[in-house]
């Protein structure tokens, strides 16, 4: 009797082991499965880029621009410090010139579609290069973030790469509506997008 107890015993414990056993495979293939669809969601097609902005007509105004180009929307983010406090114009000039003490060898706006200068988005048109304003605080701080699918990095469509082209700051505000450029003042920072 004391056999069959042991015996009994060990055939439970097999079949314990060997259940626990099929279990973990089975969390096994789970988690091979999961990391299989995240490593296809991964997007390697991600593009960047940072420029620095340099002083322009006699400001000391700094700064660094990056932009991030993933899954066909472009992203910038920067911080520009030097500035009065205030809102300050930015835009995406159209020529990647900063040689001009005064900005003026950038060109004027990005302006590929031929619209009337406005806010980003406003149905009665805008430049692809009309940001808007940037705010500086007390100590001169100011930071953009931005985040679109009509420019591209290096993509060769004319009406979206940013390639090319420069930043540039401005003195004063842009008030999105007067034209051109929509009266913002002296350029007092400028940034070549080149890659």
């Amino acid at each position: 009797m004391k056999n069959l107890k042991v015996l009994l015993l060990s055939c439970i414990l097999v079949t314990a082991v060997i259940a626990c056993k099929d279990t973990k495979k089975e969390i096994d293939t789970t988690t091979e499965k999961e990391t299989e669809v995240i490593e296809e969601n991964v997007d390697t097609t991600s593009k960047k880029l940072s420029v620095t902005l340099s002083p322009k007509s006699d400001s000391n105004i700094e700064g660094t621009i990056n932009f991030t180009e993933t899954n066909g929307k472009v992203s910038m983010v920067g911080t520009v410090t030097g500035l009065e406090e205030g809102k300050h114009a930015i835009h995406i000039h159209e020529k990647a010139d900063c040689s001009a003490n005064d900005g003026s060898s950038a060109g004027g706006h990005w302006n590929p579609t031929g619209q009337p200068h406005g806010a980003w988005g406003d149905e009665a048109g805008y430049h692809k290069g009309d940001i808007g304003n940037i705010t500086a605080n007390a100590n001169g701080r100011a930071t953009v973030t931005k985040t679109t699918d009509e420019w591209c990095i290096g993509c060769g469509d004319t009406t979206k790469d940013i390639l090319g082209k420069a930043i540039i700051v401005h003195i004063g505000e842009d008030d999105l509506k007067s034209q051109p450029s929509g009266a913002a003042g002296a350029r007092i920072g400028c940034a070549g997008i080149i890659q």
